[in-house]
């Protein structure tokens, strides 16, 4: 059996909706299934299997729940419910007498812990009346470093529980693997991990892992196989990205002409005096642009820290500069925004900053296309056709073009684009990086811009390509947030803040989870604040006296930018919105949010969320209302209040939940085992020394055929290719 035949010559009886299903989470080879891992895995009671379950003893069992449905005793005709409990051993029934309501509390598909007394004969046993619970026990992964020694408790048998899909239940992965195994199918797939790395880390044989990440004996063996597994996975992953390092260096950049006085005039024409950061990373971009390959560069900074004046004094080094060869015309920038929202807030942005400086700045959205200065009043920026645009882009008129994904387009063409930014990088693919990159058939430099405070480890293994620059202060003046966790009963002093704040001429925001209520006739108990039902009761309760406006993603875009026209002009007192208002949203005299069913979001986006108010030297307030006021929730909203940045807040978020949370790892393409092992930062060092030492030696990989296809099916699953 070899581990790329495909699965169905080896399980012939597949059914219609099992294909599908293996096709959904992307299994169609014997390695495909063997590196599909289990989520978690649960360990046996007393008796230990079903199969081993004898009348008359007391059992805890784990297993899938099959067929829950409602009867009529056979005797008696009392209502009674029963289902199928299954594990890897097999199958034994679950009866509840008098109990019908049981069928309705547990459901086809889900994995229990039933604990009770196994009844009737040896050839008809049954479980009678057993408790559930429908959250067992859970073993929990450890996060120690990746060369100390796994500890824990050792269990005499564990079953593995895998992530299933409708149609393909976590018991066929159990059985389907064990029939890889009896068949040694799994000795056939080759370790892509040179040996001499297994043995410097003390990792495990790619044919061992397999066996202890599917049939643990013990607690350590499992640890030792998903460490290995993840240390597999970041490692081709930064084999992929210091490739890319490599062949940029190959690649050649258009000469920006660095002109730091001129630099220098333009900085000083800033509303604003910049900070030390921000001078540090202009000057680590301006030190790229006078290399002769392209940069590529990741500007991390934290809400209000300045990144758009950044792009701005950089760009304007760009726009500047000649062509090669030429006596005319300028260089190019391209700046793309992930929302109109935004696109709109840095082109005005942009506008103030070029104000007094001759440099035409172009907007294009999926909606519009603008160009500043105006020939009729050289303060503002007019509307013009797309047609009108995209010639001017082409003949290079517009030197500096910021725009939505519409900048991709094939019908935008640029005549000498010599400098891509990207912000907000984290909500572009990777392919959105490679095409604006490649725009032009040149190799322009490239700025990727975050606000959500990303860490280190995370840094290093995402953007293992990009080198780095932070902006870790604020601009002088700037008073830190004042951030507040309220329960319920205390909501009114987030009112009375509110209305304070709206007395003396300013703004506030209010944030909700969702855009409409729950349909009331469907099964969901959710009881999260939605921006038009919520709205609709500020206006009627609690501020009768102010304007109140709503905003959120299924507006029109028409809808959207009357909302925030109205909110800008200060026409609007309260704007009541989803989280789209996260990113790009930029009015100085709003200085309080409300934050409703704030456990729902996770602390990075909160802290994206209550950016909203820190754009003016104003006091800024955030009050942060959590539907549910438990300790667990206490303890992870507390950090919000206490972490001092973004930064210090990321890393604790990373902590907390792991980093499938916090950074998205279907966005990425990283499974759940590499993306948890992302805490360790010994790991990912360890990894990325690895990669580099074998580019260095070995850039196409020629030597490690099996590292090459490793590294390809990583490429794939980022989308980089």
């Amino acid at each position: 059996m070899h581990a790329d035949d495909l699965l169905s010559k080896h399980f012939t009886r597949l059914k219609v909706d099992q294909k599908a299903a293996l096709n959904r989470i992307g299994i169609a080879t014997i390695r495909d299934l063997l590196y599909h891992f289990p989520a978690r895995y649960e360990s046996a009671g007393p008796t230990g299997t079903i199969a081993g379950a004898t009348p008359g003893t007391d059992v805890t069992l784990y297993g899938t729940v099959r067929s829950p449905e409602t009867r009529k005793a056979w005797k008696s005709r009392k209502p009674m419910a029963e289902a199928w409990l299954e594990d890897s051993s097999g199958r034994i029934k679950m009866m509840w007498f008098s109990q019908p309501y049981m069928a309705k509390m547990v459901h086809d598909g889900m994995v229990v812990k039933a604990t009770g007394k196994i009844t009737g004969t040896a050839e008809k046993p049954y479980l009678a009346n057993p408790e559930i619970d429908k959250s067992p026990v859970k073993l929990d992964d450890v996060h120690d470093t990746l060369f100390s020694e796994a500890t824990g408790l050792d269990v005499s048998t564990m079953y593995p529980v895998y992530p299933e899909s409708r149609g393909v239940s976590s018991l066929w992965f159990s059985h389907a693997v064990r029939k890889v195994f009896e068949a040694k199918g799994h000795e056939s797939v080759p370790d892509p991990i040179p040996q001499d790395i297994l043995e410097r880390y003390s990792l495990p044989t790619l044919a061992t892992a397999l066996v202890w990440v599917h049939a643990p004996r013990k607690r350590a063996d499992a640890d030792a196989a998903k460490k290995r597994f993840a240390f597999e996975e970041v490692f081709t992953l930064q084999l992929a990205l210091q490739k890319q390092r490599a062949d940029t260096s190959l690649e050649k950049a258009l000469p920006v002409t660095v002109d730091r006085e001129s630099l220098q005039a333009f900085m000083d024409s800033f509303p604003f005096p910049p900070t030390d950061a921000q001078i540090k990373s202009i000057g680590q971009i301006v030190d790229d642009f006078e290399k002769p390959h392209p940069m590529r560069r990741l500007l991390e900074g934290d809400v209000g820290s300045g990144k758009t004046a950044v792009a701005a004094a950089t760009a304007y080094l760009v726009a500047t500069s000649r062509p090669p060869g030429r006596k005319a015309g300028t260089l190019q920038v391209a700046y793309m925004c992930p929302t109109e929202i935004l696109a709109k807030q840095h082109f005005s942005t942009f506008v103030s900053y070029f104000k007094d400086h001759p440099i035409p700045i172009g907007l294009i959205t999926g909606n519009e296309c603008r160009k500043f200065p105006s020939k009729i009043r050289r303060e503002e920026s007019t509307k013009i056709s797309r047609a009108q645009f995209t010639k001017w882009v082409a003949n290079g008129e517009i030197p500096i073009v910021i725009g939505t994904h519409a900048l991709i387009q094939k019908s935008v063409e640029f005549s000498t684009l010599a400098y891509s930014i990207i912000d907000e990088q984290h909500r572009f693919g990777k392919v959105h990086r490679a095409n604006l990159a490649k725009k032009s058939g040149l190799s322009p430099h490239l700025l990727s811009m975050t606000a959500t405070p990303i860490p280190r480890t995370l840094a290093l293994t995402i953007y293992g390509d990009l080198d780095l620059s932070l902006l870790d202060q604020m601009p002088t003046g700037r008073k830190p947030i004042l951030t507040e966790v309220l329960g319920p009963e205390k909501r009114d002093k987030a009112y009375d803040r509110v209305r304070q704040e709206l007395s003396e001429g300013r703004q506030a925001y209010v944030i909700c989870p969702r855009i409409n209520e729950p349909d009331p006739t469907k099964e969901l108990a959710l009881i999260a604040k939605s921006v038009k039902s919520e709205a609709e009761r500020l206006r009627k309760e609690v501020f009768p006296e102010y304007e109140i406006d709503i905003l959120h993603s299924k507006m029109s875009p028409k809808e959207k930018e009357d909302a925030m026209d109205r909110f800008e002009s200060g026409e609007t007192n309260i704007l009541v919105a989803t989280s789209v208002v996260e990113v790009g949203v930029n009015v100085p005299n709003a200085t309080v949010i409300l934050i409703e069913g704030a456990e729902r979001f996770g602390l990075s986006q909160l802290h994206q969320l209550r950016g909203r108010v820190i754009r003016s030297n104003h006091q800024a307030y955030c009050f942060v209302l959590p539907e549910k006021y438990g300790p667990a929730t206490k303890d992870r909203l507390k950090a919000l209040t206490t972490a001092k940045n973004g930064f210090e807040l990321a890393e604790y978020d990373l902590a907390l939940r792991g980093a499938g949370e916090l950074a998205g790892n279907r966005q990425w393409g990283i499974s759940d085992i590499a993306m948890e092992a992302i805490r360790n930062l010994k790991m990912v060092e360890a990894a990325r020394t690895e990669a580099a030492k074998l580019i260095k030696k070995d850039a196409e990989l020629k030597k490690f055929p099996l590292l090459q296809a490793a590294v390809k099916r990583s490429l794939e699953r980022m989308h980089m290719e």
